[in-house]
């Protein structure tokens, strides 16, 4: 199979079209295609905000054939925020799919090896999000590398209210335990079309960050977290299909609380 250049890549997600195989890359090669692509948008004038990771749901790793967590860029690009309802353009998205999740904004770069209380002290806030994800892979068939190589699936993310951490809780230990028992309605309309818990990814979403954390400072040549990043952690429910004209609901049980979104 013939690799995909990271000018292919870029080229495809500029053109919203499908890729004609996999990318032929192994993980490692993918993280620096991906990398790459993250350059030379920044090149032309984008601005990286923050991380998605993804596939940190084990519930939904048999359906995607994904068995591992994975991370991409973030852009002030493909980034909104809101207070409780907004609006998103996935015009130019791939087969695009919807996630309930929390995101996190980055206070303070953790220090070397930290613990999960040193990570809970360089975290600012907590928020309810929406990714929009995508797959340059027609049908959602993919290997992890293909999934890496297409940006971590990256299309859109919305912000919602967001809640200091401190306000929620005192420690780690129990802002995490507090956020792995909150549950999630996901909704189009007035139907529930999903339900799931924090503890789907990785038991938590603060443990979803920390291994995060991790695998981007084993990334040769990734960047390293910053004061003012915002980190999305990965889906609470399977990931669905959205199109141009619907709302969506999250309804957390929880700190929080409840976002809406209208696709246009």
């Amino acid at each position: 199979m013939r690799t995909l250049s990271p000018q292919e890549l870029l080229d495809h997600l500029d053109r919203n079209t499908y890729w004609p195989h996999g990318c032929g890359l192994t993980a490692q090669q993918a993280y620096e295609h991906a990398l790459a692509v993250r350059e030379m948008r920044i090149a032309r004038g984008e601005r990286p905000v923050g991380f998605k990771v993804g596939f940190t749901n084990r519930t939904i790793w048999d359906r995607y054939g994904v068995y591992a967590p994975i991370w991409g860029t973030v852009y002030d690009s493909t980034l909104r925020a809101c207070d409780t309802q907004g609006e998103l353009d996935i015009a130019g998205c791939s087969e695009p799919r919807l996630e309930p999740e929390a995101a996190f904004r980055i206070a303070a770069t953790p220090p070397a090896r930290a613990t999960l209380d040193e990570l809970f002290a360089c975290v600012e806030w907590v928020a309810p999000a929406f990714e929009v994800v995508q797959s340059h892979m027609r049908g959602w068939k993919f290997d992890v590398a293909d999934t890496v190589a297409d940006g971590g699936l990256h299309g859109r993310l919305l912000v919602g209210a967001r809640k200091p951490v401190r306000e929620i809780a005192r420690s780690a230990h129990e802002f995490d335990d507090v956020l792995a028992r909150s549950t999630v309605d996901l909704m189009q309309g007035d139907e529930v079309k999903d339900r799931g818990r924090g503890a789907n990814v990785l038991d938590g979403p603060l443990h979803a960050l920390m291994h995060f954390l991790e695998a981007l400072r084993d990334c040769l040549g990734a960047p390293d977290l910053q004061p003012g990043d915002i980190v999305t952690t990965g889906t609470w429910t399977d990931a669905w299909p959205v199109a141009s004209g619907q709302r969506w609901r999250a309804q957390f049980e929880g700190p929080l609380g409840a976002l809406a979104v209208d696709f246009k």
